[in-house]
């Protein structure tokens, strides 16, 4: 084992460039975690306003990808958002803002971390 010595003062400018790249990736995974936080069809369909008929059209021509948990079917906000840009769900960019932003609010009154699946 190898003991290395250096001077606190150096030690001291490590340590804040280490935090500084700490911050910075915990920067990035938020905000990639807002589009790869899932959603339910409940907020789907309220959210950008559709029926959940229409919702289970784009699921049976496999338009959507979704993943059923319990009988409950979840979606990613970054395939939301892929439907949006394709046109497959004629919105504006503003509903799909009010899902994300109403996710986080229902995060944090529940102080819950979301994490990528």
């Amino acid at each position: 084992m190898d003991v290395i010595t250096i001077e606190s003062k150096a030690f001291k400018s490590l340590m804040s460039k280490v935090d500084t790249i700490f911050d910075y990736v915990i920067t990035q995974q938020n905000l990639q975690n807002k589009e790869d936080s899932w959603v339910d069809s409940y907020e789907v369909c309220t959210f950008l306003k559709i029926s959940d008929r229409t919702l289970q059209r784009l699921r049976s021509q496999r338009k959507i990808t979704y993943s059923r948990i319990r009988g409950k079917n979840y979606y990613k906000i970054s395939e939301i958002k892929r439907m949006l840009d394709e046109n497959l769900i004629r919105r504006s960019e503003d509903h799909l803002q009010d899902l994300i932003q109403n996710k986080k609010n229902i995060v944090q009154d529940n102080g819950i971390e979301i994490r990528p699946l």
